[in-house]
């Protein structure tokens, strides 16, 4: 009988256990930019690991399938990454040697942010000799805010897919998020109302989401093509261009080099400005809140000094 209660104590022990370890069950995130990790984090609390295979300082276009990130891989519930053809050239390799089966194509733990948003930029013509060009659109939605809220909806259903005990968790940290990032946006579309129309060079095709969030106007392209550093003969004719008919702004990310930008701004008088891109991407981008704040008052306080 005293055998009997003791093999009763332990399947019950081992039952509270196994309860207790499936409430607090964990979704191993591996994202392939720092602003999905962070938002992964905010739509998942305490309830998600996270990884970003990329830094703010590195540009997203180029990655090594690194034996450290394989490992990461294949031990991931979810896949965070832009899509939209931006880690083409090394996420298919790295999903390939993981081989891990939650993250397949079509299963629920492969997302992909772009597929959750309206692309800009999508090419007329397909035409490598281009450069960088991108087929499905331009891959840097993270540029505006307002896509931010689009994927998280997206996001927080795969979550709930992947990991339902804790459905009610996910959903409830994502309503904090969305309330607290519709206040953040009304600020930001308030701060940069004034500068409507305002015209930026930029050194990279990254930004048609930030234009397009800001009613701002690209009105040139460092890099002649995509991807390509450009010519002096570009640089010559960029210089000829603007200076008779300046523009507002020159902007670059983080993870590029800034020496065309500042050689422009020296020539031209257009202020340059480094801007984060993503989370990590300065001291003050710590979290996505902080991105878009440092963002917008870097170009706010960059085109109320050129006034």
């Amino acid at each position: 009988m005293k055998v009997l209660n003791k093999i009763t104590l332990a399947c019950s022990a081992l039952l509270i256990t196994s309860t207790v370890n499936i409430a607090s069950a964990n979704i191993n995130v591996f994202a392939c930019e720092p602003e999905w990790q962070a938002l992964a984090e905010e739509l998942g609390g305490d309830k998600v690991t996270t990884f970003s295979a990329t830094t703010g300082m590195q540009d997203p276009h180029q990655v090594q399938a690194r034996p450290s990130l394989i490992s990461k891989m294949r031990n991931a519930d979810l896949l965070v990454c832009s899509g939209a053809d931006l880690e083409v050239g090394w996420l298919p390799v790295l999903l390939r040697r993981a081989s891990n089966p939650k993250i397949a194509v079509n299963k629920p733990g492969y997302f992909f942010a772009a597929n959750h948003v309206k692309l800009l930029g999508i090419p007329k013509v397909i035409d490598r000799s281009q450069g960088d060009v991108h087929a499905a659109g331009n891959p840097h939605i993270q540029t505006s805010p307002k896509n931010i809220a689009l994927v998280a909806k997206a996001l927080v259903k795969r979550m709930k897919t992947i990991d339902p005990t804790n459905a009610s968790y996910y959903q409830k940290q994502t309503d904090n998020f969305l309330q607290r990032w519709k206040v953040s946006l009304r600020k930001w579309k308030n701060q940069i109302r004034p500068f409507k129309g305002a015209r930026f060079i930029v050194q990279h095709a990254s930004w048609d989401y930030l234009m397009d969030f800001g009613k701002f106007k690209q009105v040139a392209t460092i890099e002649e093509k995509p991807g390509i550093p450009p010519t002096t003969g570009h640089l010559s004719d960029l210089v000829k261009q603007f200076k008779a008919d300046p523009a507002d702004i020159i902007i670059h990310a983080a993870y590029q080099d800034e020496r065309a930008s500042k050689w422009l701004s020296k020539r031209t008088g257009i202020p340059s400005v480094t801007l984060p891109f993503t989370v990590g991407g300065d001291d003050k981008a710590k979290d996505l809140f902080s991105l878009y704040n440092n963002t917008f008052n870097l170009i706010t306080n960059t085109l109320t000094k050129d006034k």
